[in-house]
């Protein structure tokens, strides 16, 4: 029975190799989201090159026209020419979601770092006072906010949803600390008298930084959705500031004449971004989960 036992185990462990050998290097990798999400980075930050109209340009003789031979994309109910609206407002829509998750990010690293390197009395503290943060929708809190600074910019934007969506990342930075912060490299770089600051950017970040990639791509995500949301409901950014959010504040009218194009050409570019992004942060997730269960 044990001999038994032993050879089935000992031909799946060789089954296992043999498929690991013929694996693909492309195989499992999200590379058509990757390709698309390229396309359209590229596009909007070398939208001058590509713009065929100013997006800004009111053509009030061209109002909700089709997409044809002049208009790609069609205009909108302003006379605006969609598809140069679309690769400039990318550009302010993905500047959003970059500047609000570095500084999300940034909050939670910090800390999440004080927290896991605390006394437990503090820990504790600072982990109540985040679990109180989370409890709170995320988005009444943002509309929250902007509603007391008032009228809402790319940076007050950015600010606002930066600074309420660092609580998951921090507590996942925390736990990492936790089992790091007693590891021989990190007490030595203490002990030759390293500062907080030190420890933490050149010891400890680089450590769990791969655990919280894929959060920091989700993060991103959730900002332009966040921005869009807000520019949706007539709160975020003002039409003549273009974002795909704004593009989108246009949905009633679109849907009262009939002009599809308005609003499906910005949602599909949005749907296809936050798609895109959602398959490059699963697929760092599960490359985090496996070098982990090596390890």
């Amino acid at each position: 029975m044990m001999d038994t036992d032993f050879q089935i185990v000992g031909i799946r462990n060789t089954e296992d190799r043999t498929v690991g050998r013929h694996t693909k290097w492309y195989q499992g990798k999200p590379l058509i989201s990757a390709l698309l999400l390229a396309v359209i980075l590229s596009g909007c930050l070398c939208c001058h090159l590509i713009m065929t109209k100013d997006p800004g340009y009111m053509d009030l003789a061209h109002y909700n026209e089709a997409p044809g031979g002049e208009f790609l994309f069609g205009t909108d109910t302003m006379g605006r020419d969609i598809f140069s609206m679309i690769w400039y407002g990318g550009r302010i829509s993905l500047l959003i979601g970059v500047l609000a998750t570095f500084l999300s990010t940034v909050l939670a690293i910090v800390f999440g770092s004080v927290s896991g390197c605390a006394p437990e009395w503090v820990d504790s503290l600072l982990m109540r006072f985040t679990e109180i943060f989370l409890s709170i929708p995320n988005l009444l809190l943002v509309i929250l906010l902007q509603a007391i600074l008032g009228k809402a910019s790319i940076f007050s934007i950015s600010f606002i949803i930066g600074i309420t969506s660092w609580p998951g990342i921090a507590k996942v930075v925390r736990t990492e600390v936790k089992q790091i912060r007693n590891s021989g490299y990190v007490i030595a770089a203490r002990c030759m008298g390293g500062s907080f600051q030190h420890v933490l950017w050149k010891h400890l970040t680089p450590n769990f930084a791969s655990s919280i990639m894929f959060m920091v791509v989700m993060n991103i995500r959730s900002a332009i959705i966040a921005e869009s949301t807000l520019s949706f409901m007539g709160i975020g950014l003002p039409l003549e500031q273009i974002s795909w959010g704004s593009m989108l504040s246009n949905a009633d009218k679109a849907l009262m004449t009939k002009s599809w194009w308005i609003i499906l050409i910005p949602g599909l570019f949005l749907t296809v971004t936050l798609m895109c992004m959602t398959n490059l942060g699963n697929y760092l997730r599960k490359a985090v989960n496996r070098k982990e269960s090596y390890l």
